[in-house]
């Protein structure tokens, strides 16, 4: 496989700096010497507190810089990229969530859509080496042909969270297209482990537990035909998304813009990832751990099936996800009993 490693001369722009992805990226690449600008603005979509310590865990580091501001505010972007002058930037920076998205749709359009946008200008007006932006594999609707290829068709996205991911692969392919900016989007697939995102399922699973109240489980109570998910590890995501920093690709018709897959390629019925949370959490505890559970109908917006096929990145940068649920939900579950001292 040949492919270029990372360069530690150049400058990387992380948006969504304090965000679980975007925290794991920056502490990987300044580990290894590489110069981060982080941009986040702290919202409050779940608790800040979390935030403020994955940046804590950040600052030490001599060549990261962090500025606390919005994407969608186009001047202070434009400023950024004049004053830093970024030559590979990463955007993770969005308004998460597919059930939020149903509640609160002005700041999906806000953050994921006018957000993007002025990153997008930025790079037209301040040119990369490559752009690489999150997508989803919510892109992928309720697509009944498994494993998810990047060829699929995703003209039916089922929550206006899959719609602004959706856009962002539109925008992008035509900046690509118009200005010649290399731009890679990343369609992550069901991502968790250590100082994750709270409004996950397997977080809000393990908050309810040690609350005391029973978990609520959104699959009709139908074993046989459950939901299942493609659950990636985050170290799994960061690497891949590592690889693919020096290594822009070219898609159709010679545009530089190309999306890949970023998920384990291994699907585990809902009940399953459960049960080994309910393992994990007995090993960490010392003590047998069964949730209560409630029962409830699918929710607007949620799909039910999610699988990666990963053969694209494999063939681009050599790099296939290989965590268990079984490896990656104990080193949660670690850091969590240690995080909020549950013991």
């Amino acid at each position: 496989m040949d492919y270029k490693s990372l360069d530690l001369n150049k400058t990387y722009l992380i948006t969504g700096a304090a965000g679980f992805i975007g925290f794991f990226l920056s502490r990987k690449l300044l580990e290894k010497g590489c110069r981060v600008i982080g941009v986040d603005n702290i919202n409050d979509y779940y608790d800040v507190t979390l935030k403020y310590t994955r940046l804590g865990q950040l600052e030490p580091y001599d060549k990261f810089s962090f500025i606390k501001g919005d994407i969608s505010d186009k001047n202070m972007i434009t400023s950024i990229f004049e004053e830093h002058k970024p030559n590979i930037v990463i955007n993770l920076a969005a308004q998460a969530g597919v059930r939020y998205s149903i509640e609160n749709p002005d700041v999906y359009i806000q953050s994921n859509i006018i957000g993007f946008y002025n990153i997008l200008e930025a790079c037209r007006y301040n040119p990369v080496d490559h752009l690489v932006y999150a997508s989803s594999s919510s892109v992928y609707g309720a697509n009944k042909k498994v494993p998810f290829e990047e060829t699929d068709f995703v003209d039916n996205p089922v929550s206006l969270y899959a719609s602004t991911k959706k856009s962002n692969e539109l925008m992008a392919h035509t900046y690509s297209h118009l200005y010649n900016i290399p731009a890679t989007g990343l369609r992550f697939f069901t991502v968790y482990g250590p100082m994750g995102r709270p409004d996950m399922a397997y977080f809000g699973f393990t908050d309810r537990y040690f609350a005391g109240e029973p978990i609520k489980i959104f699959n009709n109570g139908d074993f046989e035909n459950d939901l299942y998910r493609d659950f990636t590890y985050i170290d799994d995501i960061v690497e891949g998304i590592e690889r693919l920093l020096s290594n822009p690709s070219v898609g159709e018709n010679n545009v530089p813009h190309k999306v890949f897959n970023i998920g384990n390629n291994n699907p585990e019925k809902l009940m399953v990832f459960i049960e080994t949370l309910e393992k994990c959490m007995s090993n960490a505890l010392g003590r047998e751990v069964l949730f209560e559970k409630i029962f409830e109908p699918i929710k607007p917006g949620d799909v039910p099936a999610t699988y990666a096929s990963t053969d694209l990145l494999q063939r681009a940068v050599g790099f296939k996800p290989k965590t268990s649920i079984e490896e990656g939900l104990q080193k949660f579950v670690n850091w969590y009993v240690g995080y909020y001292m549950v013991k």
